[in-house]
């Protein structure tokens, strides 16, 4: 693959050259359109929800491009229904019954539907209820490449499927409607997600295919024996339907070409379908076949592998590139702002940095005592931390003053007017002195865990240390290369300095890391049971006012009780050539590829 030196020509005036898809539907394809777009990661796997897949953001970039979904987040971290694809209802509350019904427009590229088949091999792949029981993988995973040994066993069932996102809790074999397109699955308790925990990544008729090396008559025959495969839980069939799953989408990491030759494993249910892989990126290009509500402007969009920021730099100046997000540094910032043609905007991730406290088991159990926590939470100096770490590349930074909102998000303004926050806008060494001396606490010692390589957090660090040294506490290092798995360890530090990416639990997220009983993320052993009661009243509420209200109010009571405090979400920096238009960057997962079938190219005018 080769990207042309300008990869932007073709203006709005060529809209007339719109061809026609197939099934008589119009496109709005320009002609010739072709986007350039850099990312940091490779393109490593067609397969995105096995372990090796999750490795590179990008392989979720295209899969986003080439798949479809019953619903998603926009860039306002809206939930956005997507009807042309299909309809999602809870049929049932006790248990909790969803009917995923797909869209009769809903086809694959080779023009098969989509189908009650596809869903049933999404919830087998990603549910794990049907893999080997305490089979364990990971001494069958190659160290240096990440991806499974030849040796891996041929008499287990093992889909190295996205645990976690919801289906795991549907333990019963869903069942297949009438009509072939429709699937109903069985929760055994309330899944939050449960709007956006089941999508097709994989096609069952291809998948069936491969992994029997038969050649079907038709996809109706390759789905039927898929279906039978996981309704009577044959082991050796779905062993090799897992291997097949697990390992065939994977990009061979050769010099040249590395489009695989089997074409089928190219398919697309999505507005893009992938027609070229090489080293240097993927290509895209707009998919015939599709039907629904996400119809391209842009014909083709070539993705470009380039994991140095100023390389990337390089690539928009030269025309390489039409859009990029970069690692914002004061280097790149100010490279940037020398490129013409490109526009730079600053925004922010989905990722917050924050400060933890530990209330029970610590280090030195400092923090049990709420006076003292508070104390500590005064002589943080979030202003300055915000000044040195993020300001200089995002001058217009503010801090983030929620645990569970974001800036943009609806209600956000409204919850930081009333959820206490105000209270530690500024350090106050007084008030923090006084808390200590009514706790009878002096030089209290606080260990704090950290991210020992993050120049980020080793500025963080001194700047809390030397800050609260005014109230009389003593911050030492607690950083380790191992922090992640340090989280939530009895005795190994007493405050944690890290971020979360909350957004990506989505609905769940809040009772994940702030429910007393949760196993998955409350690593600060915090448990308050008014907290409780609203984590699952947030989990059930599906107006956008009942949400943000229910929000407020758990930020209400993390204030209150000093559970920590959040900093700021991470900057970024996104530049956008003025050869395109409508390119907006979401703060969550899927970055600038959120609404890529609404780009164009820029007017003449």
């Amino acid at each position: 693959m080769h990207l042309p030196t300008t990869a932007l020509r073709i203006t709005a005036a060529a809209v007339g050259a719109a061809l026609l898809l197939s099934g008589c539907t119009t496109s709005t394809v320009v002609a010739g359109s072709e986007v350039g777009v850099a990312v940091a990661e490779p393109f490593t796997s067609l397969n995105p929800a096995t372990s090796y897949g999750r490795s590179s953001a990008t392989n979720a970039d295209v899969a986003w491009l080439t798949g479809g979904a019953f619903a998603y987040y926009d860039d306002a971290y809206r939930l956005v229904e997507d009807h042309s694809f299909g309809t999602a209802q809870i049929v049932a509350e006790d248990p909790l019954t969803v009917r995923y019904q797909v869209s009769a427009d809903a086809r694959w590229s080779d023009g098969t539907p989509v189908d009650a088949a596809d869903l049933l091999l999404a919830w087998a792949a990603d549910s794990g209820v049907l893999n080997t029981p305490d089979f364990d993988d990971s001494e069958y995973v190659d160290p240096e490449t990440g991806r499974y040994t030849d040796d891996f066993p041929d008499d287990v069932v093992f889909f190295d499927g996205r645990i976690g996102g919801g289906l795991e809790h549907a333990t019963q074999t869903p069942q297949l409607g009438d009509d072939g397109r429709t699937l109903f699955v069985h929760f055994d308790e309330y899944v939050p997600t449960w709007q956006t925990a089941l999508a097709p990544g994989i096609p069952a008729h291809v998948l069936q295919t491969v992994a029997t090396g038969r050649d079907y008559e038709d996809a109706d025959s390759a789905q039927d024996d898929l279906v039978a495969a996981i309704v009577d839980r044959d082991a050796d069939a779905l062993g090799a339907l897992a291997r097949t799953w697990n390992d065939a989408y994977n990009i061979d990491e050769t010099a040249g070409d590395r489009t695989p030759e089997d074409a089928t494993l190219l398919l697309s249910a999505g507005p893009y379908i992938v027609t070229a892989i090489d080293a240097e990126g993927v290509t895209l290009d707009a998919n015939p076949e599709y039907r629904g509500d996400r119809r391209p402007t842009i014909e083709t969009i070539q993705v470009r592998y380039s994991p140095e920021p100023l390389e990337t730099v390089r690539l928009l100046a030269d025309g390489e590139v039409d859009i990029a997000t970069v690692v914002p540094t004061e280097d790149t910032a100010s490279a940037l702002l020398d490129v013409d043609g490109v526009s730079v905007v600053a925004g922010t991730d989905s990722r917050i940095e924050h400060l933890d406290l530990q209330f029970a088991d610590s280090r030195t159990g400092v923090f049990t005592d709420p006076r003292v926590r508070q104390a500590f939470l005064h002589v943080v100096p979030r202003q300055q931390i915000l000044d040195a770490v993020v300001t200089p590349v995002q001058p217009d930074a503010m801090l983030l003053d929620s645990f569970l909102l974001r800036p943009g998000a609806d209600g956000y303004a409204d919850a930081i007017a009333e959820n206490g926050s105000a209270d530690y806008a500024t350090t106050d060494v007084d008030a923090a002195a006084d808390l200590l001396a009514e706790a009878n606490v002096t030089a209290p010692t606080v260990c704090l865990l950290f991210d020992p390589a993050s120049d980020r957090r080793l500025e963080e660090f001194a700047l809390i240390q030397k800050s609260a040294a005014r109230a009389g506490f003593s911050v030492t290092d607690c950083s380790s290369p191992d922090w992640q798995g340090l989280l939530g360890v009895a005795g190994a530090y007493d405050a944690a300095l890290f971020a979360w990416d909350t957004t990506r639990l989505g609905p769940g997220a809040a009772g994940a890391i702030f429910r007393s009983d949760s196993a998955l993320a409350n690593f600060t052993r915090y448990a308050n049971p008014d907290v409780d009661a609203l984590v699952d009243e947030l989990a059930r509420a599906t107006d956008p006012g009942d949400q943000a209200r229910i929000a407020t109010e758990i930020d209400t009571h993390l204030y209150q009780d000093a559970y920590g405090l959040p900093l700021y979400a991470y900057p970024t920096l996104t530049a956008v050539s003025s050869d395109v238009e409508n390119v907006t960057r979401s703060p969550l997962a899927r970055g600038v590829f959120w609404n890529a079938w609404e780009w164009a190219p820029a007017s003449s005018e």
